[in-house]
This record gives structure tokens, sequence and C-alpha cells, in this order.
């Protein structure tokens, strides 16, 4: 293997029904193609080597008798070829018949897996011509003059590969045969398959082999009938489906008339790696009886890894409804585990520190909609701004912006004079910008939140996400610690989009209304200095205007409107008591709408 990997593929080729020796060309000519490609494992259709829909002539002696010399002259056509082959064909055993799964490499039949379930109902009926496995009175079987295994539980091993083989209706039955290969150690699952097409039946069957995958925790390659066979009372689509532990990774198209490789490439380490986390996954063999398999070896040829496979380099943030989805899902995560925990910790408020930044803003969202949820007012919830030495105005006013048009009642606290204070207890000049200097910051602003949280009675609502705990992105004993992190299983790459689709979701959206109070707002000696002008209008959010020579006490209320800002009015939402709402540059302008009531 190269890096764990495995190059397999599932083969659809041109049949000719009863014509083996034509059919074994068409099989040699993709084997030898998939080996230019560099593929260690391949897998043809069920029977392939005869065609699936013989019907009647599986009684007669002379396709048995050229099916196994086509079988045995494939064997030895391609003895200069070293990828592992998987072929379906009509076999003897004694007095029986049965639907055959043959695996070879370099000319030698390395065993014999025979079909398990056979579907005798509707448009099927295998139970006319072939035996099950269950039914089978021998262990081996005579292929020419070779003695090869004959067990539903073959199992082919090379180092990590283990290799486990069902046939079409194996799969569909409750317990499959490679539910319990798996168990036995497979971790590759080769499918040798004539489904036949109806309405609705492709999206079913794509499903089930995803979902027998991911159950599995294995690769799985289902190889299906194509073009060629009979159309007599059945259509074949040609699928060739690879599918590993839930995720479809490669597909063949559909009612081709030409002959199709369908190649990808299992990921065995990684497979080995998710079976020995899932600690429950082997519980079920203790739990089952069954028969052990047979254990063949086999050679993996030694191949260039070429990943023909899509590794998503994004693989948190799906595209299209799926986002939507996830963030949807995420969300409402979040706030049933932070509801749990304000109930049972009986809090009477929540604290969130707020930097004007996306994690924050994402953590005061879930608090806000969790206090929602739980019929708590807003302004229990206390948004603190703590502006230290590299705050700078735009992300401070974002985060008083955030805070004040969602309702939460806004404390400011400046940082600066007790780090002034602690650098001068601890004999550290203010100068030297090192770590000493960043983390303690970062201290001053947790000891603030946790402090104002016990007076509260309330919780300290963490922000920091997946991405920055897995990478050591935080303070020791700062921003690292809260209460209760909201954020803690979401990676950065994630967070934007859910900050996006709360802002969709609940736009439009303004908190104040006229039976409720404005936000409360504790002063400070930052923002008196900063001289904020209040705004005139109770009822509407504060404002200014983008020209700097309208900042004045009269230009904040957005009815008196004039110059440049008089041309904004009809665009912009309306106060029902004071017009038009002009909304504060730099601000969360999501959150604004043409109402003055809250979503709920």
């Amino acid at each position: 293997m190269n890096y764990g990997f495995v190059k397999v593929a599932a083969a659809v080729p041109q049949v000719k029904v009863a014509d083996c020796f034509y059919n074994i060309q068409q099989i040699e000519g993709l084997m030898r193609q998939a080996s230019q490609k560099e593929v260690q494992i391949i897998a043809f259709p069920e029977l392939s080597v005869t065609s699936y829909t013989c019907m009647d002539l599986f009684s007669q002696e002379t396709l048995l008798r050229n099916a196994e010399k086509a079988l045995l002259d494939l064997v030895n056509n391609t003895a200069d070829l070293d990828l592992l082959t998987i072929v379906g064909c009509p076999l003897v055993s004694g007095s029986q018949l049965i639907n055959a799964a043959v695996a070879f490499q370099r000319s030698e039949i390395l065993g014999v897996v025979p079909k398990s379930y056979l579907p005798s109902y509707k448009e099927f009926q295998e139970e006319r011509w072939f035996t099950a496995s269950s039914h089978l009175q021998q262990s081996m079987i005579t292929i020419g003059n070779r003695e090869v295994p004959l067990d539903c539980y073959l199992i082919f091993e090379y180092d990590e590969v283990r290799v486990g083989i069902e046939i079409c209706e194996d799969l569909w039955v409750p317990i499959p045969p490679s539910s319990e290969l798996a168990m036995q150690g497979a971790n590759l699952i080769f499918n040798l398959s004539a489904s036949n097409e109806l309405i609705g039946k492709h999206a079913y069957l794509r499903s089930l082999i995803c979902q027998q995958s991911a159950r599995c925790i294995a690769g799985y390659v289902y190889a299906s009938a194509g073009f060629g066979e009979s159309s007599t009372d059945l259509v074949f689509a040609g699928n060739g489906i690879i599918a590993e532990n839930g995720t479809l990774l490669r597909e063949s198209e559909r009612f081709s008339m030409e002959e199709q490789l369908v190649i990808s490439e299992i990921d065995i380490q990684n497979l080995q790696n998710d079976r020995r986390i899932n600690t429950s996954f082997m519980q079920g063999y203790l739990n089952h009886n069954m028969d052990n398999g047979t254990v063949v070896s086999f050679s993996l040829p030694n191949r260039t890894l070429d990943l023909t496979r899509a590794i998503d380099p994004h693989p948190f943030t799906p595209s299209g409804d799926a986002l939507k989805e996830r963030c949807e899902e995420i969300f409402h995560i979040q706030v049933a585990g932070l509801a749990k925990r304000v109930l049972h910790a009986h809090a009477q408020t929540a604290v969130v520190g707020i930097s004007g930044g996306l994690d924050s803003t994402l953590a005061l969202l879930v608090t806000v909609m969790t206090f929602d949820a739980l019929k708590i007012p807003r302004d229990k919830i206390i948004g603190i701004t703590m502006p230290g030495f590299g705050t700078t105005d735009r992300t401070y006013t974002n985060a008083c912006d955030l805070i004040r048009s969602l309702g939460v009642t806004l404390r400011e606290i400046s940082i600066k004079e007790a780090c002034i204070q602690h650098f001068k207890d601890i004999n550290h000049d203010i100068h030297v910008h090192d770590v000493t200097y960043e983390n303690s910051q970062a201290r001053e602003r947790t000891q603030l939140l946790m402090d104002v949280a016990n007076q509260a009675n309330g919780l300290v609502i963490g922000t920091g996400d997946l991405s920055e705990l897995a990478l050591g992105w935080a303070t020791y004993n700062g921003d690292h610690m809260s209460m209760y992190g909201v954020n803690g299983s979401i990676p950065k790459t994630l967070v934007k989009y859910l900050v996006e689709w709360v802002a969709s979701r609940l736009t439009p959206l303004y908190t104040r209304s006229p039976s409720r109070p404005p936000a409360r707002r504790i002063p400070s000696a930052r923002s008196s200095r900063r001289g904020r002008s209040g705004n005139s209008c109770r009822n509407c959010p504060p404002v200014r205007c983008r020209s700097r020579r309208f900042r004045s006490p009269r230009s904040s209320c957005p009815r008196r409107t004039h110059g440049k800002s008089r041309r904004l009015r009809s665009s912009l939402p309306s106060c029902p008591r004071r017009g038009t709402l002009r909304p504060i540059p730099g601000s969360m302008q999501i959150f604004l709408s043409d109402s003055c009531h809250p979503i709920r």
C-alpha cells in the first residue's frame, strides 16, 4: 500500500448472452486497461463470464462446460497481470450448480465464493437453477484440475488489506454476509451484481451501498451488469459504484452502451483507525454466532499512487442546501446544550465577552436564542466589551453595536489600568510586547468575566472554537477557559457560515419594542470620553450620518434627514414611530429590520 491507499475498480464490460469466449475477451481487455491505470483489485458483474440473463440455458451442459473452459482461458491468458481479479461464473460443485464469484491472480485461482441468498420473487427466479451456499455439501471445488476453497466467508488477506465478497441479493437482506465478513476482519467488500432497473430503485441502491459501507466501516465496490444483457424481461444500467465508510467516491454513467471502468482509492489505514476508535464495532461479533471464515493469502501489487479521489479541502463546510442544513443542526445543538446547562446550574444570567469578532458574535447569538427559548429576557445577558492596548475603533464599535442591537445588557470595562498595574507588580516593561504582554491581557479579561458572573450568579459563555483549542491558539488560564463553551466543537472555517445562516434566518431582527425598555447600558469613562451622542428617538437604534459634518445631536435622529442622507431613505427600513432607520457604519446591520418588534 502507498500511504494506506488501495486502488480498486468496478468494471462493466459489454457482454453477449451465453457467448462465454466473447465475454472473457471483453473482461481481459478491461483487466489490461485497469493494470495500466495502476489498479490493484478489480471486480466484474455477477455471472459476467456467461452473462446473467441466460435463463434456462444454465441447465444446458454445453453452456456450463464452455463457462468453465472460458474461465480457465481467462486465468491463463492474464498470467502476466498481477492485479487481483474477481469475476462471476456459474460452476458445478458435485451435483449442485452455484452462482459463484471467482478470485484469481497470476494464473492462480485463489478461491470461490458462492451466492448466499437466491432471489425467487417478482422478476427473479434464481432458485430454478442455482443452490444457495447454505445448502452446499462441499468446502472445496474443482475447476479443471485445480481444487480451490469454496466458502461464502472467504477473506483474501494481504497485510492490513482484507477482502470479502458477496453477490447481488446478499446486500439486500437484513444481515448481509458483508456484515459478518467485516466483523471477521474484512475492510474491503466487493459485490458482484446484476441488478435490473426500476423506478426509484437506483436512489435506494446508492443509499444502501453507502449505508452498508458505513455500518461495516469498510470500502465497498459494486459492479453490476450493463449493456448486452438480454432485455426480454429486464433492463440493466451498468452500475459501477465505489463507496467508503458512508461516502460515495465514484460511480459510473448509467445506461451507457460502452464498457466502463470506475476507479478510485480506498483508504485502508483510515478505516482501520476508525474501527479501533469505534470500540463497539467488534461487540456484535461476540454477541453473534457465526462460522469462522477461511483466510486466503494473496499478493497486493506495488503500484505508484496517483490519487484520483477528490479530497475536500474544507470537510466541515459542504455547499448549497447541505451547508444550510448543517448550520441549522449545529445551531440547534448549541442552543439545546446551553439551555440545559443554564437550567441545571440555576443561572440567573449569562456573561459573554464580546470582541467584535466572529467567534464571540456566534457565542452571543447562541446565548440570545437560548434565552429566547427559555423565555428569559435578553437583558439578563451581560455582554462585556473590554478594550485593551490593541483594541481598534472598528472592533470596539462592532462589539457595542452588536450588543445593543440584540437587546443585551452592555458593560464596558477597560483592562488598560489593571494591566499597567500588573506589569508594575511583576516588573515587566510595558514596551516589551512579548508573550507576557499578550497573555496578561487575555487573563485579565477572563478574570473580569468570571468575577462578573459570580456577582450576577451567572455563567461565563466561552467563545473559543475547535480550531483554536486544537492548535493551542489560546491563552492558558485565559480565553481557553469558561464555564460553558458553546463553540468548542466548531471549526474556524464553519463559524462564519453559522453567523451568516443565523443572519439570514433571523432577518429581519430588531429587538427593541414599545413594550420593552431599551437595553440597559452601564457607562464607563471610555464611552464618556469618546463623546458618543445619544439617539433623540428612544425607540430607534443609535445612529449617525456617514458624513462627518453631520455628526451632531441634531442629525442623530434618522427622521431629520438632510443632504446626501435624504437620498437613502427609500431603501432603508423604517421605525413605526420615527420614520426611516439609519444603520451605523460598520455595525451588525444584518439585525436591523423594518419592524421594531423582536423575532422569537
